[in-house]
């Protein structure tokens, strides 16, 4: 029988790097791979349906919790749109054995650190000025209104949210790749310890 694999919680604000990182980790380590969330929002660009979330209707998405097929969720009020972790997606890959990195909010985090004892990870930018240049360069026409409202968002997730994760790593500008590998030697002191 295979060994069950173990849950890796990265988690940022807005532009904190944490998708960028975790492609980086389930890149160099195949035993690795992420949790496709669930979502009531619509796809943008390129996006597919099961690679990069599951897009549900409303009624749907409420139907999945009512069935306890989604395990955690959360409402985010500025996107109109539910969040939420599928518990089909997170088994299945638990059960083939890999380790399954999920990027959460809070929310989900706790949940994930009280229920699956789950390795949790904060990435801390340096500065909100440093998010405010990734999400510029992310999307050159991003409104005024809209990078005010994420700038604002970021602040608030730093101060009120980043002591409920286990560790925090700070991703400093142009010093990605000092952050992965502080991450990597978080997840292997972590699976070492459990193994």
């Amino acid at each position: 029988m295979k060994k069950l694999g173990k849950i890796v919680v990265i988690a940022a604000p807005t532009g904190g790097g944490e998708s960028t990182i975790t492609n980086e980790i389930i890149r160099r380590f195949p035993s690795f791979k992420r949790l496709v969330t669930a979502t009531t929002r619509k796809p943008r660009n390129n996006e597919k349906s099961g690679v990069d979330y599951y897009f549900l209707s409303k009624s749907k998405f409420k139907a999945e919790i009512a069935k306890g097929n989604i395990i955690e969720h959360t409402y985010v009020k500025n996107r109109r749109a539910y969040y939420g972790s599928y518990k089909f997606d997170l088994e299945k890959k638990l059960k083939d054995g890999y380790n399954v990195i999920i990027n959460p909010d809070a929310v989900g985090a706790k949940y994930y650190k009280k229920n699956y004892q789950a390795i949790t990870i904060f990435i801390k930018p340096d500065s909100l000025i440093s998010i405010k240049k990734r999400l510029i360069a992310r999307d050159l026409n991003i409104k005024p209104t809209e990078l005010k409202r994420r700038l604002k968002n970021a602040a608030s997730e730093i101060k009120n949210e980043s002591h409920f994760y286990s560790f925090i790593v700070i991703n400093r500008q142009g010093k990605l790749n000092q952050a992965i590998k502080e991450v990597i030697k978080i997840i292997k002191k972590g699976l070492a310890k459990e193994s």
